[in-house]
């Protein structure tokens, strides 16, 4: 499993990037080529302090190739692409690896 995650700074208007993301954005999102899951959330908290994020997204990939392909896809394309309609405070993205664990 390789995981895509997306860390999205405070925007300058929330109402707009809350409504543009759910409406516009995730949908271009759900057509990406070898997307296996995906969730996202908006009441991003830190557990001391202020979160330096507002929202965050994550996309879980067979492997870090389909990771790859889907972004050099058409649809992956696209979505990078409307990134600057919503995400005025800018955005952090980062993938790895995923290794389980048993507690």
């Amino acid at each position: 499993m390789h995981k895509l995650v997306v860390l999205y700074s405070d925007p300058a208007d929330p109402d707009h990037f809350r409504d543009y993301y759910v409406t516009n954005h995730l949908p271009l999102v759900m057509d990406m080529p070898g997307l296996l899951a995906w969730r996202y959330s908006f009441d991003v908290a830190a557990t001391d302090g202020e979160a330096p994020y507002f929202a965050v997204f994550e996309g879980d990939f067979a492997d870090a190739a389909a990771m790859a392909a889907a972004r050099a896809s058409p649809q992956g394309r696209r979505v990078a692409a409307d990134v600057v309609n919503y995400a005025t405070g800018g955005a952090v993205i980062i993938h790895y690896p995923v290794r389980d664990g048993v507690g």
